[in-house]
């Protein structure tokens, strides 16, 4: 999880709403609903939730991927 702390346009803290959120959606929640029920007005900030990736498994795998290949290059 790479979320930011705080919106880019108006600074509120939305940080601490990424994990009730994430849970919330995978349990099939609506996202406009769980975003107004943790008080999220701000489109600024909503968009910060909503466009959000969880792509820090992706980023581990290639540094695993690389240390391998690192690792068989000093075999070698």
């Amino acid at each position: 999880m790479i979320i930011p702390v705080r919106c880019f346009t108006c600074g509120k803290p939305v940080g601490d709403k990424w994990e009730e959120f994430a849970r919330r959606i995978r349990t099939g929640e609506n996202a406009k609903d769980v975003l107004d029920s943790l008080g999220v007005k701000r489109y600024c900030c909503r968009r910060m939730l909503l466009s959000n990736v969880e792509i820090i498994d992706e980023i581990l795998r290639f540094t695993e991927e690389a240390e391998r290949r690192r690792e068989s290059r000093n075999f070698t």
